[in-house]
């Protein structure tokens, strides 16, 4: 049996953490910043928590994570 191939696009968007807790960055980040006010924009730094029904596909993209 070959090794599983990992999708590079899904191993650049999501961490997974010690515990296997699957986290991604915010939306709405990357332009358009200036009609964002700086408390909406601050809100949005880190990384936060993947939603459940979503961990799953993701966990399917990234077989050795």
């Amino acid at each position: 049996m070959p090794k599983m191939k990992t999708k590079k696009s899904a191993s650049k968007r999501f961490k997974v953490t010690g515990k296997g807790v699957v986290k991604r960055a915010r939306a709405t980040k990357r332009h358009i910043l200036t009609k964002r006010t700086t408390k909406n924009k601050r809100q949005l730094r880190g990384m936060v928590q993947m939603a459940s029904g979503d961990v799953r596909s993701a966990r399917s993209m990234m077989p050795y994570a």
